[in-house]
């Protein structure tokens, strides 16, 4: 599996620049309350560039992260390397999960366990985290739906520019979404291009197709019970409020 992964080439190189300040966004509080909750140490799954890892590092926090992207993971070890941050990162895909260590939080954020389409390799992953977790620990993911009801079934994200500090440098990027209610999957289609003194010098086409699956409720919360998780608590979005019915967007806590 370690050649099937997304992230790479412009995507990786301006990921950050596309993320912005994210000191402010809800997720980060939660898990850093959930890990006062229950505790380190940590995994962080999808760690990508950091935006979570390194957080938790320069907090004095015992956490860890994988992620099955090589360039992703190289400019997270970059970036900890300039910050004084050493750490294990593994380059694993989840469904693949092999550690030397358990943790007692292991954390999937954004919609990393959704980009696993086939629903065997999903049941094949949270049963690896099951596994990765010491007696007590807990698994936190949030699931979200692709689709409110009435929303369209393609969308077209305005195109963004970003500019890169050091030599002035330009990514644009353009995506649409699709989704297709029969088979529950949503596909990217993205256009990066890279612009120097004016002149593009870099494009790149990516089809990510499917990209993810939608999820309910009722499916995640069963994902958890057949990998022997109890205790299991639904959250709404990134607080620790019960999730309802109607919400597009939960967080799942589940203990081993």
């Amino acid at each position: 599996m370690m050649n099937d992964y997304d992230y790479r080439g412009l995507i990786t190189q301006a990921w950050d620049l596309f993320l912005g300040d994210t000191s402010k966004w809800a997720d980060r509080f939660f898990y850093l309350e959930a890990i006062q909750r229950y505790g380190g140490p940590v995994l962080d799954v999808g760690c990508g560039t950091g935006r979570l890892l390194l957080d938790f590092l320069s907090q004095g926090i015992d956490a860890e992260g994988v992620d099955n992207s090589p360039d992703m993971s190289a400019l997270l070890r970059d970036k900890a390397g300039r910050m004084g941050l050493q750490r294990a990162v593994y380059l694993q895909g989840m469904e693949a999960l092999d550690l030397p260590r358990r943790y007692q939080t292991i954390l999937v954020p954004s919609s990393s366990f959704q980009r696993l389409i086939d629903p065997a390799l999903a049941r094949q992953a949270i049963d690896r985290f099951y596994r990765h977790l010491l007696p007590g620990g807990v698994l936190i993911m949030p699931f979200e739906k692709a689709r409110k009801e009435g929303e369209p079934l393609v969308i077209d994200f305005p195109t963004r520019e970003v500019v890169r500090p050091e030599d002035g440098a330009v990514f644009r990027r353009s995506v649409r979404n699709t989704y297709d209610p029969a088979t529950e999957c949503e596909s990217g289609e993205l256009h990066y291009e890279l612009i120097l003194n004016g002149r593009v010098v870099a494009k790149e086409d990516h089809n990510w197709s499917p990209a993810t699956r939608s999820c309910a409720q009722a499916q995640s919360r069963r994902l958890y019970e057949e990998a022997g998780f109890s205790d299991i608590q639904l959250y709404a979005g990134y607080t620790w409020e019960p999730a309802k019915d109607d919400d597009t967007l939960w967080t799942i806590v589940g203990h081993r």
